[in-house]
């Protein structure tokens, strides 16, 4: 397996040319390596001929993007104003108290990572959840405590 540094680099080689690459190269990094390595900032804007200041303010500015390697399963419970109707707020309330993480955090086992997201395209199922790449509907916290339960089992 590729070093995340040559992975990283490999990327930059394929987007380096494309006239406002930098979006599509943190989307292919972070598709292929889980997060955006801190340290590739540098290397990054070098390739780009931006700034770091640059290449961190996307990165921060867009909530899709992590910084840290994610847990083993990652949580994202919907923010938008629809789930929060009807009761996202308290299932995230909820969600940090069981997983004792707040949002961008990973539980200490290293199982599960905890995103917010801003819509799911599920409203007329609110409040709603993602667990890895799969939607839930009209989520309970008890039916959070079940997910997140089976999701820790082993296979």
């Amino acid at each position: 397996m590729l070093s995340e540094d040559l992975l990283v680099e490999k990327h930059i080689d394929a987007h380096k040319a494309t006239p406002g690459g930098l979006l599509p190269l943190l989307h292919s990094i972070q598709d292929d390596i889980g997060y955006i390595p801190e340290h590739s900032y540098k290397l990054i804007s070098k390739a780009l001929n931006i700034s770091v200041a640059e290449v961190h303010g996307v990165v921060s500015f867009y909530h899709h993007f992590i910084t840290t390697p994610p847990g083993q399963h990652v949580l994202h419970i919907c923010r938008a104003e629809s789930c929060q109707a009807m009761g996202s707020t308290e299932l995230e309330a909820h969600a940090k108290t069981v997983l004792n993480v707040e949002y961008h955090q990973t539980t200490k086992d290293g199982a599960i990572s905890m995103e917010p997201v801003y819509c799911l395209g599920n409203c007329a199922l609110s409040p709603a959840v993602m667990l890895d790449e799969k939607v839930y509907g009209r989520v309970s916290k008890a039916r959070l405590d079940a997910l997140l339960t089976s999701s820790r089992k082993p296979k």
